[in-house]
């Protein structure tokens, strides 16, 4: 941030900005598969997804907090039927 002269708030807003592009790539590219068969791309798509739920706040992977342990009371012990 410093290099760029950048504040902390715009250093984030570009990062937001550039994940939110990402994700629309990827939904996009679910949405046309050419070249790539869509089972690896689902998996694909999946890790991301999980990547995303663990370290969208904070890292909640390697700090579980109340967050995810209401993810995973909600998939594995209550889920949607």
């Amino acid at each position: 941030m410093n290099q760029y002269g950048v504040s902390e708030e715009q250093a984030y807003s570009e990062f937001q900005k550039q994940i939110e592009n990402g994700w629309v790539n990827i939904n996009q590219e679910c949405l046309r598969p050419i070249a790539v068969p869509m089972p690896i791309l689902d998996g694909v798509a999946s890790l991301t997804r999980a990547a995303d739920v663990f370290y969208k706040e904070q890292d909640e992977y390697t700090d579980v907090g109340k967050a995810m342990k209401n993810y995973i009371t909600y998939l594995f012990i209550n889920p949607i039927t």
